[in-house]
């Protein structure tokens, strides 16, 4: 839902104050949509994390640690074959690519070692976002430091020329892992900070939900729910791309699942999918011609997303997120829609109150806990092929027709049926604007039908890509950048950063 990392916090502080022992654990913001869109991800308002400033930036220096393990990880392969080539590397084939923690469109397709034999073997190259890389996903579901060494070693980073893969414990007579945990060994630990209200913060990792799983290093998870009576956790984006992947990735990789779940829901999306353009949804005032007509048809939006999460096992309640345009008259409209629906549902007003803009919701949500229900639950058997995963997450939680596979994507997939490599999780790389790989396709369209382009196998995560429509794993900078309304003070205070 929008506004995710504020309710979080806000509701995090909220359950201290009705008397339960509570921490927070949320992801690390990436360089990229700080200085791009999205802006920073420490919550806002009375709902956020502190220090901002130095959360949204370079913090402790995880994802500094994370893209030079994963950059050196690149540059062994390239060295191996300029020393002979022992393995027999295919350049061709070379899978892990170059990260950068930034948003660079211009780095998405390179070629690598001109300038003549002392400068490496040319090849075509890619840049992908820092937290889009293997290394991030490794870091995040790695259960300790023993856990992570082995996921590197794991890492498939090319095929040889009889197309057999590589994997990174094969570079060197001890493998690459040993290096990338010497970057990675202080990074590894969870950083500790705390909301304005003083509730305890466990901030770590950071991959995105649309083109990666999502969520906080399990690590951090762990930690929390060994200090805590309750956790707040979030996961990216909307119900069809953070949440399904954390009951199905992240959840099994750490050994814990969610005992309730939270959809936030707002007014203005839920106008927005009902096709009121983003100045009239964000316009103040009493004009509210169409309006409500807007919210009945955007509400099956939100209507498919409280199914989705119903359907992983687990009690639902919806947070409304109240912002300022919002009317008492909306609000009420959504809070009933939901209601009406099966799910519990309360205002929360923490961008502007902090937790006590969600005690209601913070009392309903440690009702439903005492209830002692069942968690969630992974949607697939272990023994569940790609094909039949990728089908199943595009026709139920989608909402879609059917899934077409590119003929790369075809080929990938037989390769990994014939070799029996194909019962493993999938990692859905899909736009965060719809349900379908369109993100101009709003609502809950219908009869649609899903592009799987390619497979890109994650041996050390654990999952497969599935990349749809036009994803990209590089973002670039949008028209008017975030950090054009950014700068220092002659104090030294940073100004702009949101």
């Amino acid at each position: 839902g929008e506004g995710k990392s504020t309710v979080s916090v806000g509701i995090a502080d909220a359950l201290n104050l009705v008397g339960s022992k509570t921490m927070v654990a949320l992801r690390e913001p990436s360089l990229g949509p700080v200085f791009g869109m999205k802006g920073g991800a420490t919550g806002g308002g009375y709902a956020q994390v502190v220090p901002m400033e130095n959360i949204n930036l370079h913090f402790t220096g995880d994802f500094h640690a994370i893209t030079s393990a994963h950059n050196l990880l690149c540059n062994l392969v390239d060295n191996h074959i300029f020393h002979g080539n022992e393995l027999g590397i295919d350049p061709r084939t070379v899978r892990v690519k170059r990260v950068l923690d930034m948003n660079d469109r211009n780095l998405r397709n390179v070629t690598i070692g001109l300038g003549g034999r002392a400068s490496g073997t040319p090849r075509e190259d890619h840049f992908e976002i820092t937290v889009a890389s293997e290394t991030m996903a490794v870091f995040c579901l790695a259960r300790d430091l023993d856990d992570l060494k082995d996921r590197l070693s794991r890492i498939v980073v090319a095929e040889t020329y009889d197309r057999k893969p590589v994997t990174a414990a094969e570079l060197g007579p001890n493998g690459a892992q040993g290096g990338m945990a010497i970057l990675l060994r202080d990074a590894i630990r969870p950083n500790l900070v705390q909301t304005l209200a003083g509730t305890p913060a466990l901030i770590h990792g950071g991959p995105f939900a649309n083109i990666a799983h999502g969520a906080n290093s399990v690590i951090a998870t762990n930690t929390a729910l060994d200090l805590a009576d309750t956790v707040v956790t979030e996961a990216g984006f909307g119900a069809d791309l953070g949440a399904e992947k954390f009951v199905n990735i992240t959840g099994p990789a750490g050994g814990f699942a969610a005992d309730a779940v939270t959809v936030v829901a707002t007014v203005r999306s839920v106008k927005y999918n009902g096709g009121l353009s983003l100045d009239e949804v964000n316009k103040p005032g009493d004009d509210r011609t169409g309006h409500i007509e807007a919210m009945e048809k955007g509400s099956e939006n939100l209507a498919r997303h409280l199914e989705n999460v119903k359907s992983f096992g687990a009690p639902v309640i919806v947070a409304v997120n109240q912002f300022p345009q919002d009317t008492d008259e909306e609000l009420q409209w959504v809070k009933d829609f939901c209601e009406a629906r099966g799910v519990q549902a309360e205002v929360v007003s923490v961008w502007a109150n902090g937790g006590e803009g969600a005690k209601a919701f913070a009392t309903k949500l440690r009702g439903i806990l005492d209830e002692g229900n069942d968690p969630v639950q992974p949607m697939f058997a272990a023994d569940t092929g790609i094909r039949e995963r990728i089908e199943h997450i595009v026709t139920n939680i989608y909402g879609g027709e059917g899934v077409d596979f590119s003929s790369a994507a075809e080929k990938q997939l037989k390769q990994l049926e014939d070799a029996g490599e194909d019962k493993v999780p999938v990692c859905m790389a899909k736009t965060q604007y719809s349900f379908t790989d369109d993100p101009k396709t709003l609502g809950a369209p219908e009869g649609f039908r899903v592009t799987v382009r390619e497979l890109n196998v994650r041996a050390g995560a654990g999952f497969v890509v599935a990349l749809t429509g036009a994803m990209m794993t590089m973002p670039g900078l949008p028209n008017e950048p975030a950090s054009d309304n950014m700068d220092v003070n002659e104090q030294g205070e940073i100004l702009g950063l949101f």
